[in-house]
């Protein structure tokens, strides 16, 4: 299970804050593309699940990904989630032709069509993510600036194992330096499917 805080910025100027506040706390940044997939007559999405391959810095890093069960309240995610390393190169052929995914050998795969069967699989396309990654008070902290196709979403993410006092933490700095935020009310894909920002 993987809970997460997300708190979601409202443009551009709060996430330069932002990032400006976090700035001596910052460790990396990494350039994602995330694609999804789901079986041919809608196998995963119907049992709300979701099977995602993402590509870090190009085709430094590909991990695959089966993400179900996602409930989000109050800012806090929480969700089943499984991931895998897989060659990028692997990656990329699934992402060019998704019937591929049932050749790939992985944990993951082999989870997905004892699951949800392996009928076949179709590709939903995806988004660009830039995140900045912070280690800041104890929490990582990670930045996101979300490209799809209908506009931009920023927001900030925190897995903890106390969801309740990273929120807080989070809130305060946020307050203190009158920076505008809310409580994110739906996933990164939920908003891909929607076509729309919140």
């Amino acid at each position: 299970m993987e809970v997460e805080v997300k708190l979601r910025l409202p443009d551009t100027v709060s996430h330069g804050q932002v990032s400006t506040l976090l700035s001596p706390f910052h460790v990396k940044t990494h350039r994602q593309e995330n694609f999804f997939f789901d079986g041919l007559s809608d196998e995963l999405s119907a049992r709300r699940a979701v099977l995602r391959i993402r590509f870090y810095d190009g085709d430094a890093r590909c991990v695959i990904c089966l993400k179900a069960r996602a409930v989000l309240v109050d800012g806090v995610s929480r969700v089943e989630e499984d991931e895998e390393e897989l060659e990028p190169s692997v990656g990329r052929a699934c992402v060019e032709d998704p019937h591929r995914l049932k050749e790939v050998e992985s944990r993951i795969m082999r989870r997905v069509k004892d699951e949800f069967g392996d009928s076949g699989f179709v590709g939903l396309g995806g988004f660009r993510n830039v995140r900045d990654v912070f280690e800041w008070n104890g929490l990582k902290l990670e930045l996101d600036e979300t490209g799809f196709e209908f506009g931009t979403l920023y927001e900030i993410e925190c897995e903890s194992n106390d969801p309740d006092a990273a929120k807080k933490m989070l809130e305060d700095l946020l307050k203190e330096n009158g920076i505008a935020y809310s409580y994110s009310e739906a996933s990164k894909f939920a908003i891909f499917r929607s076509g729309k920002l919140p």
